[in-house]
């Protein structure tokens, strides 16, 4: 059994909705930005964890240490701003199983994939990717809203 118990994509990272929903509904009591450019800001680092609740423990890693943390026996909500940092996770063998798609922003190369949700091409293709390892990939905001299967957006 993974002790990830939210794996999620959003390139806000860490933000209400974040911090409210989704650590109540899973029950994480660790946070893990998996993300190599916030990692080795210490400024945005600190700004980005800053916003975590004083009981929950959050750090930004970069993709290399981020494989081996997560070996530890924690329930662990990863967050990262694209699927490029979980297709190198998988890659490093760590156990994956779904992937939640909560936010990624329009940006130049990017069209829209479902609703407020951009991704460029090769954004797609590493889902398609991803997608075809069994790891189910979803759309869903908030807990409580519908999810929404990645394979129909594509």
């Amino acid at each position: 059994m993974s002790n990830i118990v939210l794996a999620r994509i959003d390139d806000r990272l860490i933000h209400g909705q974040v911090m409210t929903a989704w650590v109540q509904y899973t029950g994480g009591n660790e946070i893990v930005i998996a993300d190599d450019k916030v990692a080795n800001d210490p400024f945005l680092s600190a700004v980005i964890t800053g916003a975590v609740p004083k009981h929950l423990k959050a750090e930004a890693m970069t993709l290399e240490k981020v494989a081996d943390y997560l070996k530890k026996d924690k329930k662990f909500i990863v967050l990262a701003k694209g699927p490029e940092a979980y297709e190198s996770l998988i890659e490093k063998g760590v156990d994956i199983t779904e992937i939640n798609l909560g936010g990624m922003g329009s940006k130049q190369e990017r069209s829209k994939l479902y609703k407020n949700i951009s991704a460029s091409d090769s954004e797609r293709e590493l889902f398609k990717k991803i997608m075809a390892q069994n790891v189910h990939v979803y759309i869903q905001v908030v807990p409580n809203m519908e999810k929404v299967e990645l394979e129909k957006a594509l």
